[in-house]
């Protein structure tokens, strides 16, 4: 018997059980959520942190712990939930942190506690998932290193973490008004930048290489230590392993390190076959681990470099600094920061995104073939004679008062908002080239029910929008799993033999995020074999609030026992008090 075979059965049938208990640990947190003063970028806003902080504290856990976070709000007026991007929530639906989804928002002055599994290692964040309270400042970092007698497939001397973001000087509820308002406003460009919570607004760190600009003050505006420039301290001669995630609300990214290459090796909390590039692109809710040696002029230091992709920039690059000890952190690069990537160079992004693949001997192949294939069509509406919408196969979402989990789980068919089913594809012949014909939309809550362990593929197709020649990048995220990206196409999806031999069987990468490019379509799949009711949405966050998801419910008769206070709310609370819901 393999000596791993026989740890296995005495942890399971000895009294050494409790050495095994001991290897994975409970690791508890108490979290107060609220608003506060803060100068991201050395302007004062009024931002929701977490026991004073922003970002929020960064969890460091190990594969196979469980997290508790005791989460008290402390906003005055308004719900609160959080979700942990990337964490599978296998037998936690509930804690997936969804308002209106997996749980109740929970309410000013309460307290909810999230306990759940981190199962495997990898760079994931949490972020704020009621209204669009991730603009507002409330997410962090949630670290995966392996269990204890495991080994990353990679080495490394170091690490550094970047937390991407960007910053609006609006208020979140001035644009969510904007967003629902007829005449239509859009929120337009953010004002910053941030890299760990700090950028620069009306200046540069590298003034003498951006005609025109002011020199930001090296320590931040009046020493202002919410601004202070972002330092990275490194040896020469050593490999960092940087874990690189994006939280943004509305920019796509790229990020460089000047004259250094970045080895790419881990996409999503999954290990990809390593590939060396000189910059990535990385879009909302994507996160990356990147190799760095500091194998350059050790009398110098290195500008970090994060600017816009995707969308035409109004917004300035953010910068760090690579500071090389012994070197003064004080002491900037003299050379000009990397230059980011034409914004609409797609086929340049395409060109990166199509290099990450699995990891040979460790990523497992999908199967075969598929049971279901549901085809979603991202277009931008009209409803009510003026308000704009995102919609899926013309349907925009939207959010009930009764979590799904708890009105499924007990059957209240009428606590949601449509009872007809969503569409599985769209009209064969639509243009996605053009604004849509008829440019008029409607509303439904877009669940989807999945058979459970059914294989499902998923098209997402982009289309032009309500103006001519604009098709906008979504990146989309899939809670409660990670898929396969089978492959990418421009132009209609068709489902022909074309299309399929486009598609990659044979070592795709596994994510819980993927974009599509504009005027393309992204094939994923995935296996629905963790019951429960999770989202499948646009990580932009005006996009998601203007409708742009859907929901897909799995085997959710299979869901334990639900916490009276993830659906104590709307149609739920109602039944519970009616002595209804056994199973609650």
């Amino acid at each position: 018997m393999r000596l791993s075979s026989l740890l296995f059965l005495v942890c399971f049938f000895t009294v050494a059980m409790s050495q095994c208990a001991a290897a994975a640990k409970a690791r508890h947190f108490r979290w107060e959520v609220s608003n506060m003063f803060w100068s991201p970028d050395c302007e004062e806003k009024v931002v929701i942190g977490i026991n004073g902080q922003f970002p929020g504290p960064t969890i460091r856990a190990k594969a196979g712990d469980t997290i508790v976070v005791h989460l008290k709000n402390g906003l005055h007026t308004e719900g609160v939930v959080i979700h942990w991007h990337g964490i599978r929530q296998i037998g936690t639906p509930w804690a997936d942190g969804t308002a209106s989804i997996s749980q109740c928002a929970i309410n000013p002055e309460e307290t909810f506690t999230y306990r759940f599994v981190v199962d495997k290692p990898g760079t994931y964040f949490y972020h704020g998932h009621y209204g669009m309270q991730r603009a507002a400042g409330l997410y962090g970092s949630l670290i995966v290193d392996v269990a204890d007698g495991d080994e990353e497939p990679f080495k490394y001397d170091g690490e550094i973490n970047l937390l991407l973001s960007d910053w609006y000087h609006e208020s979140i509820y001035t644009q969510m008004v904007g967003l629902s308002s007829n005449p239509f406003r859009w929120i337009g460009e953010p004002q910053s930048l941030l890299i760990n919570g700090r950028g620069q607004f009306n200046c540069s760190l590298a003034a003498a290489h951006t005609p025109g600009a002011k020199q930001c003050a090296a320590a931040g505006a009046a020493g202002n230590r919410h601004c202070a420039p972002v330092i990275l301290p490194v040896l020469p001669n050593k490999t960092y392993r940087l874990r690189v995630a994006s939280t943004t609300s509305l920019a796509s990214l790229n990020l460089a390190v000047g004259n250094h290459k970045l080895t790419v090796v881990e996409a999503d909390g999954n290990y990809v076959e390593p590939f060396a590039v000189d910059d990535i692109d990385i879009y909302s809710g994507d996160s990356y681990s990147v190799l760095l040696t500091t194998d350059q002029d050790t009398s110098a230091n290195y500008w970090v470099s994060v600017g816009v992709r995707g969308r035409q920039p109004r917004t300035a690059p953010a910068l760090a600094v690579l500071n090389y000890r012994p070197n003064r952190a004080s002491r900037l690069p003299a050379a000009a920061p990397p230059a980011t990537p034409a914004w609409d160079d797609f086929a340049r992004s395409k060109a990166f995104t199509y290099r990450i693949l699995g990891r040979a001997g460790v990523t497992p192949p999908p199967p075969a073939t598929s049971d279901r294939r549901i085809e979603l069509l991202n277009t931008q509406n009209r409803m009510g004679g003026g308000h704009v919408k995102w919609s899926i196969n013309n349907v925009s979402m939207v959010l009930p008062a009764t979590p799904y989990l708890g009105s499924l789980k007990m059957g209240l068919r009428s606590a949601l908002p449509s009872a007809a089913r969503p569409s599985d594809t769209f009209r064969r012949g639509y243009d996605v080239t053009r604004p849509p014909a008829n440019p008029n939309t409607t509303v439904g809550d877009n669940v989807y029910v999945l058979a459970h362990s059914a294989t499902v593929d998923v098209v997402l197709q982009n289309a032009n929008a309500l103006a001519r020649n604009v098709s906008e990048v979504h990146p989309w995220h899939l809670h409660g799993h990670d898929f396969w990206v089978l492959g990418y196409g421009d132009g209609a999806f068709r489902g022909d033999a074309g299309d399929a031999a486009a598609l990659n069987l044979r070592n795709p990468p596994l994510r819980n995020t993927a974009v599509i490019f504009p005027y393309g379509w992204t094939a994923i799949r995935f296996v629905a074999d963790n019951p429960g009711v999770w989202a499948f949405h646009c990580h932009i966050e005006p996009h998601l609030h203007m409708g742009m998801g859907v929901i897909f419910a799995e085997a959710v008769d299979r869901v334990s026992e639900l916490p009276k206070a993830a659906v104590s709310c709307g149609a739920t609370a109602t039944a519970l008090m009616a002595g209804a819901g056994g199973h609650v």
